[in-house]
């Protein structure tokens, strides 16, 4: 069979187009193209004994170094009767409409899709394919020319399309006409039965074909949609354990989704948002609350799971004492974390013992963990440990703190004396997938998607730590630089991640991570995706995020402060300065106390001891005696650095230290030292570094984002360099509006000036609610009740239900993809649904560091479906602004 490929692509002068064929399971073919001056295509001819073909173009300079590679490869199917082939094709862009939309929602909305058969007979000579992920299911594709044979134009004449799988239509026919072919792709109403609309842009092109025994393929890439065409959609975010049911058990469980999505479904919303779900139990405390600090990367939290929907019932003997725990729990304003996972617990073991031979017998039971041993194993038999030796951190434990598989095997062993622990995690594990499965295929059968939250980081003392430690920077741990939310910056404690490790098995630890997540959820949030371009990062020895630096980045080496003309002395840069004057603006009337920690260098300077010098050190010391006062004053001065040091191969290199000309150290220097150095600081924030990350972030997000079909949204708040926006426009990651949070130097982001690629929300999980946000500030309240509500005099001391309810529709009423918001500001437009008690509404402050995640909800979902007045006004703004 004879493939003959021509596509269209510009090139500078030494570079050429490569054809890389994809076979399963054989080396990938790779065919170079030559250019064809004369119709300006690049060609390539293969001989090729396949029905279809899954094949991408590539860019190569005059060495063979790949340039610029398709992200989503090309599939074609041949039919029978035809052993000669030219193809027509497109580059094919990652961000075309087609690749960012045909995903797991597209799937879930057609639900009920089965696929059209496309006849291609042996007089056709061409056939038209075209990627056209269509929502609305009254809508289909057909195409009209200026051929006799494709209608001259006539609406009455369109060749209609079949869609043969999930966003791809084809449709063969016979051009007999020897002339150059225009036409055009539009939008037919079956209901209708005409064309709605016809697609934007300039007429296509095709050649005559005048081969009898040759089909000419014309492969489209992307239907021209108009904007207001486009998948479009609201939604409601609120964390499982939020939820609030009339039977619950103190926390929101797995199976009360169904009922958040009757709700859903009643709004005409489409899409439910949660919070990471991964279990996150390192020591059974309410400090395990915070749900992206996971000890699993793949398994579920077992405060999810529901005891009246277990596969056995409960011992007749615990029922009663069940029945009133479960009362009591329910009854409560907030989750009481700690109450409520014991007794889970509790009640778990007993059901599992009381019915452990059944259990053992369990087929499905028994495919669930050949499914998933991989990380099953390894997660049970941690599991048991970390209950063994009363701790997660594996390098306390008296055996396995290395990992060693071999050893860990027996766990899963029937003869072992830790098999029955070891099985009841692994049956806790099994039992939360069924009813997560359970609950997603309902949610799923009424059309609304499901939405994830990937964490960014690890938990140190985690499964994947503790089996994996080569893929992680141990040494080092993850967080933020400062922002509105905190002066002294993030330290989330987690490992930093080894990309080079990482990369060498081509990012099989993200593909499997994000395969598992697949199993549920059709989008899915990526939590600080600035990860992925850099990581702040902090030695171990520090505590605040304010002495961190960005990882990778272009450090400053000595040789450059000689450039600068800077005078370099480590210990007057690299180490806390401290004088009498910043000795008495710390301390006051304590220096006596401050000495015991600060040794005087008879020099007019000071240093800390040797056992202070660190923020560790001293963190340590004051959990053995506590003064709040005093520990917080010597952390921040143990930060009034100016530069940071990193050893790299060897050599010392250093970076700047974040707000380096608001420091002490920095006040005491000369006027012309202090220039030096602001030079220096902008240009290692603001120019350096920002092709650097560009190539990290393209290095490896295409290779993570091609393994899954879930829409990716990316939460990119904070300090966000240039080159972001390029990558997330570019790999199609859909990106985050915060009203408040804005990246610009503008008090707040209008939500009409969304562009498509957005999610846009008026308060997210790390925010306060809209009605508490309403009192923090009177004067920004009083610019944005004036100059973003349009709203005259003077604002309301509080945020009544007619504002919120402006503000909810100020961000439906625009043109990005999505708008999601926190199910508390829904409820703040009605004034009856609207929870009285407005502090118990936030969910996390990043601020506080570990912060108590036990918000729930003050109404139970059942009660909220009945709310019809309340539920049609939601679903007539959905309705109304296009999101329905």
């Amino acid at each position: 069979m004879k493939l003959y490929f021509n596509v269209s692509y510009s090139v500078k002068v030494g570079e050429k187009l490569q054809l890389i064929i994809n076979d399963e399971g054989v080396i990938s073919q790779i065919h170079t193209m030559f250019y064809a001056a004369e119709s300006s295509l690049w060609k390539c001819e293969v001989d090729y004994f396949s029905k279809s073909i899954s094949y991408q173009y590539q860019l190569v300079d005059e060495k063979g170094n790949i340039l610029r590679q398709e992200f989503v490869p090309h599939r074609l199917d041949f039919p029978h009767n035809y052993k000669e082939f030219v193809i027509f094709d497109e580059w094919n862009n990652k961000n075309f409409p087609e690749n960012y939309l045909n995903n797991k929602i597209l799937y879930n909305k057609l639900n009920s899709f089965s696929p059209e058969k496309k006849s291609v007979l042996k007089k056709h000579t061409h056939l038209f394919r075209i990627e056209a992920p269509i929502y609305n299911p009254n809508w289909k594709i057909v195409l009209f020319g200026s051929t006799d044979s494709l209608g001259n134009w006539d609406y009455e004449k369109v060749i209609h399309l079949s869609q043969t799988n999930i966003g791809i239509w084809e449709a063969s026919v016979e051009i007999p006409e020897n002339e150059f072919i225009q036409y055009k792709y539009c939008l037919y109403d079956i209901e209708e039965g005409k064309v709605i609309d016809i697609e934007a842009g300039e007429n296509r092109f095709a050649l005559p074909n005048q081969s009898k025994d040759v089909l000419q393929i014309v492969s489209n890439h992307y239907f021209k949609f108009k904007l207001y065409q486009m998948y479009h959609d609201a939604g409601v975010a609120v964390p499982i354990f939020s939820l609030r049911t009339e039977d619950g058990f103190g926390v929101g469980e797995f199976s009360d989704m169904k009922k958040l999505a009757d709700w859903t479904k009643e709004t005409d919303l489409g899409i439910i948002q949660i919070l990471p779900i991964n279990d996150t139990t390192a020591n059974y405390s309410w400090t395990d609350s915070y749900p992206y600090a996971a000890v699993s990367v793949y398994a579920l939290h077992p405060q999810y799971i529901s005891l009246e929907n277990l596969d056995f019932k409960l011992p007749k003997d615990l029922v009663e004492e069940y029945q009133a725990e479960k009362i009591e729990l329910n009854s409560l304003e907030l989750i009481d974390y700690e109450k409520m996972i014991s007794s889970k617990w509790k009640y778990l073991k007993a059901v599992f013992n009381e019915d452990k031979e059944k259990i053992y017998k369990d087929r499905n039971f028994k495919k669930f963990i050949k499914d998933n041993e991989s990380w099953l194993l390894p997660y049970s038999a941690f599991c048991v440990l970390r209950d063994k030796y009363k701790t997660p951190n594996f390098n306390e434990w008296k055996t396995h703190k290395k990992y060693i598989a071999g050893k860990i095997a027996p766990f899963f062993n029937a003869k072992s004396k830790d098999y029955d622990a070891s099985m009841l995690h692994a049956w806790v594990q099994y039992q939360l997938h069924k009813q997560l499965k359970d609950a997603i295929d309902y949610t799923h059968s009424l059309g609304v998607s499901v939405k994830g939250d990937l964490p960014i980081g690890i938990y140190r003392y985690s499964v994947e730590a503790w089996t994996e430690p080569e893929l992680f920077g141990m040494d080092f741990q993850a967080g933020a630089p400062p922002d509105q939310f905190t002066e002294l910056g993030q330290n989330w404690e987690f490992p930093t991640y080894n990309w080079e490790a990482m990369k060498a098995d081509d990012y099989k630890w993200w593909k499997n991570r994000f395969k598992s997540l697949e199993q549920y959820f059709d989008a899915m949030r990526i939590d600080h995706i600035l990860g992925f371009f850099r990581i702040w990062r902090m030695p171990v020895s520090a505590t605040q995020g304010i002495l961190g630096y960005f990882y990778p980045a272009v450090p400053i080496t000595l040789e450059e402060f000689s450039a600068w003309h800077i005078p370099f002395n480590f210990d007057r840069y690299c180490k806390p300065f401290i004088n009498d004057e910043v000795l008495w603006k710390y301390f006051n009337e304590n220096i006596e106390k401050a000495l015991e920690f600060i040794s005087n260098n008879q020099d007019g300077t000071y240093s800390f001891k040797e056992e202070f010098n660190t923020q560790r050190k001293l963190a340590d010391y004051f959990k053995k005696k506590p003064d709040n006062l005093l520990e917080e004053q010597l952390l921040s001065l143990s930060a009034n650095v100016l530069f940071l040091i990193e050893e790299r191969n060897g050599q010392v290199v250093y970076h700047p230290r974040f707000n380096v000309y608001n420091t002490d150290s920095y006040k005491y220097l000369s006027d012309w030292e202090k220039k030096s150095i602001y030079d220096l600081y902008h240009d290692y924030f603001f120019k350096r570094q920002d092709h650097l990350w560009y190539e990290k972030a393209m290095e490896k997000l295409p290779v993570i984002l091609n393994a899954t079909k879930m829409l990716i949204c990316g939460e990119d708040l904070g300090m966000v360099p240039d080159c972001v926006p390029i990558v997330m426009d570019e790999l199609a990651i859909i990106a985050l509006k915060v009203q408040r949070m804005t990246s610009d130097d503008i008090p707040f982001y209008n939500p009409k000036n969304a562009g498509y690629l957005n999610v846009v929300t008026a308060s997210s999980h790390d925010s306060s609610t809209l009605k508490q946000w309403w009192m923090e500030d009177s004067a920004l309240t009083q610019k944005y009740f004036n100059q973003q509500l349009i709203q005259y005099g003077k604002a309301p001391e509080e945020l009544d239900c007619y504002l919120a309810e402006i503000i909810m529709k100020q961000h439906l009423y625009n043109n990005a993809m999505l708008a999601i918001f926190p199910i508390q500001e829904f409820l703040a437009t009605d004034k009856e649904l609207a929870n009285p008690k407005i502090d118990n509404e936030r969910i996390n402050n990043p601020a506080v560091f570990p912060h108590y995640w036990r918000y729930r909800m003050h109404l139970n979902l059942e009660d909220l479906k009945m709310q019809e007045n309340f539920n049609q006004k939601i679903a007539n703004w959905i309705k109304d602004s296009g999101r329905s």
